[in-house]
């Protein structure tokens, strides 16, 4: 993929989530704000006054961890700094993606940027040329517990560096934070964005096969249960169905099913998570998260506890949490439009009265499985223990922000083949039933699926790969 010819300003604050996909996935080069450099120069002259007084600052003129208490000779700083970077590389497992490893070097920058690690601004250019000349280095992701992404951040610095030589608290200053947590949950969530319109549409679709009762939709909800996610749902989903034929057919039943009468309910649950992780996201991406940090004003480096994003970790579980029964739901709803004591069709979908064949009725064992598999994944794990006796038990608490993300990732995946499960099946229904007109948004969704699968008439033409569908709902259009 050839570079972006656009560009993000890095200034140290003000990083979005918008920047971070655009310098992720579309390559934009980066640039340093002038601004930036100038803090940099002043934080860095903390530094270099603290090594000359011999302050005994964590990490800069001490050893790590344990190690708190061992001077570093003056002489050995630069070896030190290395060292330390090779000493933590214990990442284990596959690599990261590369818009992972884009995604990490930018929050990582915009991090240096702050002038809270107190780095020189060279070390910032040279982390902005690999971004710009898109040399990404190979960043395990197995190995960090979240307080700081030690093991993928040594993954990164080692690639990056090159022969770079380090000065006094830079290896640390790329160590310690929480870069890769945080680069990995922007795109987790930018993605289970574009899902959550999918789930909208699907399940407009999925009204429709069912021929629902459209009371869930009525505006009063708003003013009766005033969450704010209930309330956007319920007009994407009125706007999906604006002129469909439930509008004016009477509804076959006086009450459905819960997963048809509650969609907007438990997808408008989702969407009020959302928000929330996204809040968090948005603080994390220009926080200071190192330790310890430089306080210009005061001429002073101190210890902190800065990269306990306890915060994030916990709204990636939440997202897990509200996600599932999205998941459940959606699961449940092919299952009955598949079933004709339900639905009010024959069983499988397949036209003609009486056959033998199972027409899709198969796809609910396989929807079934995987809600199964996403519902264990949504335990939360953000207050998982540590061991306390590793650095002679200061190290005693954990976020496990990046297992978290990676579960919200692997949900995701999942949530892909559901909803295109579900979009399969809806799409048949609508058609068996044959009422017309469907909804604006709906119609569009039903083309854009027989652009990819077929109308299944008879049995030579079941749909066993779902590939297709699954990337329209990944991206939605």
């Amino acid at each position: 993929m050839a570079l972006s010819s656009s560009s993000v300003t890095i200034t140290g604050r003000g990083l979005t989530l918008d920047e971070v996909i655009q310098v992720a996935r579309q390559k934009a080069q980066v640039v340093l704000h002038p601004d930036a450099i100038k803090t940099m120069r002043r934080s860095r002259a903390v530094v270099e006054r603290a090594v000359e007084r011999g302050d005994n600052v964590y990490g800069l003129t001490t050893g790590v961890s344990a190690l708190k208490r061992a001077r570093v000779d003056p002489g050995a700083l630069a070896r030190f700094n290395r060292d330390l970077i090779i000493q933590h590389r214990i990442a284990q497992g596959p690599p990261a993606a590369a818009d992972t490893v884009r995604a990490t070097l930018v929050r990582l920058l915009n991090h240096l940027a702050s002038g809270y690690p107190g780095v020189r601004p060279e070390l910032a250019a040279h982390v902005v040329q690999a971004l710009n000349e898109d040399r990404l280095p190979v960043v395990r992701t197995l190995g960090s517990v979240g307080q700081s992404d030690l093991a993928p951040m040594a993954d990164l610095a080692h690639g990056v560096l090159g022969d770079f030589a380090l000065a006094a608290g830079e290896g640390l200053s790329l160590l310690n934070n929480n870069a890769f947590s945080i680069g990995s949950a922007a795109l987790a969530m930018h993605d289970l964005g574009r899902l959550h319109q999918s789930m909208l549409s699907v399940g407009a679709l999925s009204l429709e096969g069912f021929h629902a009762n459209p009371s869930i939709l009525h505006p009063s909800l708003e003013s009766a249960r005033p969450l704010p996610g209930l309330k956007r749902a319920v007009g994407q989903i009125r706007r999906l169905l604006e002129g469909s034929f439930l509008w004016s057919a009477p509804p076959r039943n006086l009450q459905d099913p819960l997963t048809f009468r509650t969609l907007p309910q438990v997808i408008g649950a989702l969407d009020d998570a959302l928000v929330y992780a996204r809040d968090q996201l948005d603080r994390e991406l220009n926080a200071a998260q190192g330790n310890p940090i430089v306080v210009v004003d005061e001429d002073r480096i101190i210890s902190v506890g800065n990269f306990d994003i306890a915060p994030l970790a916990g709204a990636l579980d939440l997202l897990r949490i509200a996600l599932a029964p999205v998941l459940t739901a959606s699961a449940e709803r092919a299952i009955k439009l598949l079933e004709s004591p339900w639905s009010g069709l024959p069983t499988g979908l397949l036209p003609g009265d009486g056959t033998p064949d199972a027409g899709l009725n198969e796809l609910g064992i396989a929807a079934a499985s995987l809600a199964a598999e996403a519902r264990l994944l949504a335990q939360p794990v953000s207050f998982e223990l540590p061991s306390t006796s590793l650095a002679e038990g200061i190290e005693d608490r954990m976020t496990q922000a990046p297992l978290a993300t990676r579960r919200l990732n692997q949900m995701m995946d999942l949530s892909a083949r559901i909803l295109a499960i579900e979009l399969t099946v809806a799409g048949q229904a609508v058609e068996h039933r044959n009422l017309q007109p469907l909804g604006r948004g709906t119609a569009k969704l039903l083309a854009q699926l027989r652009q990819r699968i077929a109308f299944m008439r008879e049995p030579g033409q079941f749909p066993d790969n779902l590939e297709p569908v699954v990337d329209l709902v990944r991206m939605p259009g």
